[in-house]
């Protein structure tokens, strides 16, 4: 599967509604097979990931944050980190996913550790 395949299938998805609790959701599923790309092909999975995360639905960015958004800042924290500063200031929504989501790899240096704290603190206020 190629990354436009995996954003194709997630896209006949999506929005979508969130699964009954207890069942496994298929809109999950399809973009963990698009964040299987994000070390290849970080720039269209990140125009994936600007657009759902920055959508209504609360589960849709749950699933934007833990999936995809959280292993950018994991493998690509330079490139990503800007554009996740500029989203945030564009979209609430997206502000939302980007403070629900945790430190992973370079996420976890201390100077990009606080930068993130520092952007999550600045979206409270």
């Amino acid at each position: 599967m190629t990354v436009n395949e995996a954003i194709k299938e997630a896209e006949k998805l999506l929005p979508g509604v969130p699964a009954p609790e207890g069942a496994q959701d298929p809109r999950w599923q399809a973009i963990i097979k698009v964040s299987e790309f994000i070390e290849s092909h970080p720039d269209r999975v990140w125009e994936f990931t600007l657009r759902w995360g920055s959508h209504e639905c609360d589960d849709l960015r749950s699933a934007v944050a833990t999936t995809l958004l959280e292993h950018f800042l994991e493998h690509h924290f330079d490139m990503i980190f800007p554009r996740v500063m500029k989203a945030t200031r564009k979209s609430k929504y997206f502000a939302d996913t980007f403070s629900s989501c945790w430190k992973y790899g370079q996420s976890e240096s201390p100077i990009n550790s606080k930068r993130i704290d520092g952007l999550k603190a600045k979206l409270k206020k």
